[in-house]
């Protein structure tokens, strides 16, 4: 099953490079095999695009590096949509109206839930743009990541692994990277349970869900999300920024997080213990 997988995603990337200008995605003007101009030796970096957030670019040296790998981990396996959410969020910041290519494991739907095409679109993805292959383990997803990424018919894929696969490990993550820097491919590694590990990515990030601010009449707001750079090559941490997707600019931008609202207590009795809750009670948490 796994050999038909990787068989069908070759074929796929190959009908990209070979489709004509007019039949990519509108807006995008340049034909997938046409070279890509890039930064990368030029003033010592890649080609850089902005997130949105002041503070968080100026803290990249102007953003997120293009053709490269970044490493998107959640911080509890509770937050794996947040990851996702963020991860997509730069692929599309990073490869605006390009095809993207989304590599998951298959049982990944009954962990954080399934890619839904209304809530790609919403979120500002064209599920028209979006190329998902599920593969049954890490093995199969790293081999299926490396031809996504050696492919200049992309302009960005997402790369999504539970726990730690024992296939990917320092060696396989610097594969990755090269072949990346070769097409011009960028790479959002996403990382679901798994702790920090040795990486050839240029950036790595920690998220997690952050509250939603409500809209008019209690709609849900735009996608929050708490992010901390934990490490970039060659460059400082830093965060967390509390940020929030803009589906209009396509941009993320930054949210004030307002303090904990002061409230009265009730005073702790100084002349008699603290009353207990009847035998075989328990107290209701108020609030």
């Amino acid at each position: 099953m796994n050999a038909e997988i990787i068989s069908s995603l070759r074929r796929e990337i190959a009908r990209l490079e070979k489709a004509p200008v007019a039949s990519l995605p509108p807006g995008n003007l340049e034909a997938p095999s046409a070279p890509r101009a890039s930064a990368r030796g030029q003033a010592g970096g890649a080609e850089r695009v902005a997130l949105g957030p002041v503070d968080l670019d100026r803290r990249l040296g102007g953003g997120l590096a293009r053709g490269t790998v970044h490493e998107v981990r959640a911080g509890r396996p509770a937050d794996g949509t947040a990851a996702a959410g963020f991860a997509l969020g730069a692929a599309l910041r990073l490869a605006p109206r390009r095809p993207l290519l989304w590599v998951r494991q298959d049982f990944l739907d009954a962990e954080t839930g399934g890619l839904y095409a209304p809530g790609l679109a919403e979120f500002g993805c064209d599920p028209a743009r979006l190329v998902l292959v599920r593969v049954r383990d890490g093995a199969a997803a790293l081999r299926a990541g490396l031809d996504g990424a050696r492919s200049p018919a992309l302009g960005a894929m997402l790369l999504a692994f539970w726990g730690e696969p024992k296939a990917f490990d320092l060696s396989a993550s610097r594969r990755l990277s090269l072949a990346a820097e070769a097409s011009g491919v960028s790479v959002l590694l996403l990382r679901l349970a798994a702790e920090p590990a040795p990486s050839a990515a240029e950036t790595r990030w920690r998220v997690e869900a952050s509250p939603s601010r409500a809209l008019e009449a209690g709609a849900p707001g735009p996608p929050a999300f708490t992010v901390t750079l934990e490490r970039q090559r060659g460059g400082m941490n830093g965060g967390p920024w509390h940020m929030e997707w803009n589906r209009e600019r396509d941009c993320f931008e930054e949210r004030s997080v307002e303090p904990a609202l002061s409230r009265p207590v009730v005073p702790v009795p100084l002349d008699r213990p603290v009353p207990r809750p009847p035998a075989g009670q328990a107290w209701r948490r108020a609030g």
